[in-house]
């Protein structure tokens, strides 16, 4: 335990030196536990509102690595007080834990109502946090403690689902074992339920639980998270069914972000694997405070007027809105496959074409990127030509470079006409923007287990029959990307990406011997065929604005803002004619204009307008652009 500790302050970059004070105590709990809490309060503070913090990472962590949202070491300068209590079981905790002990919610409402019987609350109380602390938020607000306002959830969401731990029935390997090494010990559990059955059926319905949010929530996500699905279905949930008084209330934000927690990348952090997108540094803290702002110290900076989903659209690298997710206008659009290695909008029309690979259990397709939380790997868009593409097991289809940009809003799905030489195999998907210069750059990756094509219920199973054709769908997380003119699309098909997904073994037989995550016993090289002709096809569907000539918004010259989150003022550039810039608060109404008088730059004075998110806008019709101004 110490150990990991010291592991998990120097991954997340922390010095042993400069230290936070913070005042130790502890929570008593209804069981007559107590818990282990952190409480830092800036100088000076006598009373006012508090974020909460539970985790199963060690509180005292944050000495270390600083406080979140930006107070960093400048605790002093925070508008907020914190409290970081460890889980029950966990640092400590541990002392806490003990057979049939209460859950983490009680434990969460428990901590909630003692944090507001302190003379140094005031009475409104958030809470934060990413991952399993993000996770814990959802269990703490589902039993109601009246003391909570807000939350803000980043990467999680409540469910514990099938499919998020077995996609396409095959167990994300390097995914469980690093829950392992966390000290979560899930792999036995779910290695003896490898198929869907009673315990998943109640587990879904039991974690599921939008009816019970009642307090507004500002949900956090990365487009190469792996927990994209997750959240944009919980969203939608509360959205609709938690109650009418704070549906409206409810706001989400997708960052071009991966999960974090080990590696150089986080959430908000410019740097996302082999890409970097400065523009969206950051707008998880700058907009959180917002939120915290509006709801725990009543300023009035128009929160409640901002867009229920703000998302980032990669490629062309700005912030857009919806009221929905996936937007509306969108298109499924179907790209098939062609022998040779083509990818485009003509089905196939000759009545015959395949291509086949072979797939060795003993050197797998490996992972390269991606949405994976092994503190190993790497997370994140990354080049898949140096060792993916390059190898021979493996199809690639491409478009020919694209004469206009090509909007994708949605979730992308891959319809497959398949056949092997045994009894069970897989078929895995990575989908990839290809640069002029050649990379090929990871978007998305999915797999599909041959032995779960009638369903995933252990009656459904059933061994394939060598040679013959079988018709599979492989589904990829949503996303939100414009593949830019000169660009291409490229989807990649194995049969394996390991250590992200198990490896079939090909025989038919028992998919975790041992149990084990990642054993081989006999494993057989598997001959794979995809199908390419006029009665059988292979096709990915995209939703796409369109496919052939793009859209207005992308044949206007480009406008750039910065700095943004901004302050004092802000650069407009690259106007490009006459016209006049315009700044509009949340409910559109116009509350600056300034006249660009040449193509050039425009510098735009923001003394007098109060904190909050801001569109701008120019005369001569381009995209309106979010800010935030703090």
């Amino acid at each position: 335990m110490v150990m990991r500790s010291l592991l998990f302050l120097l991954l997340l970059g922390g010095s042993l030196t400069a230290q936070l004070s913070p005042i130790f105590d502890s929570v008593p709990t209804a069981d007559n536990r107590k818990l282990a809490c952190s409480i830092y309060l800036p100088s000076g503070w006598t009373s006012g509102p508090v974020i909460v913090i539970q985790t199963p990472y060690n509180r005292l962590a944050y000495q270390v690595i600083g406080l979140p949202l930006g107070v960093g070491m400048n605790l002093n300068n925070s508008n907020y007080a914190f409290v970081i209590v460890d889980w029950r079981g966990f640092y400590g905790s541990q002392a806490a834990y003990y057979l049939n002990c209460p859950a983490r919610g009680n434990d969460g409402y428990d901590v909630i109502e003692w944090v507001n019987t302190r003379a140094w609350c005031n009475g409104k109380i958030g809470t934060w946090g990413p991952s399993a602390l993000g996770r814990v938020q959802f269990m703490t607000a589902k039993k109601n403690p009246p003391s909570l306002d807000c939350m803000v959830p980043l990467v999680a969401g409540p469910q514990y689902s099938y499919l998020e731990y077995f996609p396409g029935g095959s167990i994300r390997t390097e995914y469980v074992e690093q829950l392992d090494g966390l000290g979560f010990g899930m792999s036995a559990t779910l290695l003896a339920n490898p198929v869907y059955n009673i315990l998943w059926q109640v587990s879904e319905m039991t974690n599921f639980y939008p009816d019970s949010i009642r307090i507004p929530t500002f949900m956090i996500g990365g487009w190469y998270d792996h927990t994209i699905d997750v959240m944009i279905d919980f969203f939608n949930g509360i959205r609709s069914n938690s109650p009418a008084n704070v549906q409206n209330q409810h706001r989400l934000l997708m960052g071009p972000w991966v999960h974090g927690g080990y590696g150089p990348a986080q959430v908000g952090s410019p740097n996302q694997g082999q890409l970097s997108y400065p523009n969206a540094a950051w707008w998880n803290d700058s907009l959180a405070l917002l939120f915290y702002d509006y709801h725990l110290r009543a300023i009035p900076n128009n929160w409640n007027s901002t867009p229920f989903i703000q998302y980032y659209q990669m490629g062309s690298n700005v912030w857009n809105s919806s009221t929905t997710w996936p937007p509306t206008g969108m298109n499924n659009i179907n790209l098939y496959f062609h022998p040779g290695g083509g990818l485009d909008n003509i089905s196939p029309v000759s009545a015959t074409g395949d291509a086949s690979f072979l797939y060795d259990p003993t050197d797998p397709s490996p992972t390269i990127g991606g949405t994976t939380l092994r503190a190993d790997l790497d997370q994140g868009p990354f080049d898949q030509v140096p060792l993916v593409e390059s190898r021979s097991d493996i199809l690639t289809f491409t478009t020919a470079p694209l004469g206009a940009d090509v909007i994708l809003k949605g979730k992308p799905q891959v319809r497959m006409k398949v056949s092997s030489d045994r009894l069970d195999t897989d078929f895995s998907v990575r989908l990839t923007d290809v640069y002029p210069d050649g990379r090929s750059m990871l978007i998305h990756d999915g797999i599909f287990r041959m032995r779960f094509r009638n369903g995933y219920m252990a009656a459904d199973t059933a061994v394939m029959n060598p040679g013959t054709i079988y018709d599979i769908l492989v589904d990829l997380p949503h996303t939100a990307i414009t593949f830019l003119a000169g660009h291409k699309i490229r989807v990649d098909i194995t049969s394996s990406n390991y250590p992200r997904f198990n490896r079939n073994m090909n025989t038919g037989g028992a998919m975790y011997p041992g149990p084990s995550l990642d054993t081989l016993v006999n494993p057989l090289i598997a001959s794979n065929s995809i199908y390419m002709n006029s009665t059988d096809y292979s096709y990915i569907t995209l939703p796409l604005v369109d496919f052939n000539g793009g859209s207005a918004e992308n044949v206007i010259a480009p406008l750039f803002i910065f700095p943004n989150p901004a302050s004092d003022y802000l650069i407009v550039s690259s106007c490009s004619q006459k016209g006049t810039v315009q700044i509009m608060d949340g409910t559109g109404r116009i509350v600056l204009e300034q006249l660009c008088a040449a193509a050039g730059d425009v510098r735009i004075d923001l003394t007098g307008l109060p904190a909050g998110i801001y569109s701008v806008r120019t005369t001569w019709g381009q995209t309106e652009k979010l800010i935030v101004i703090r």
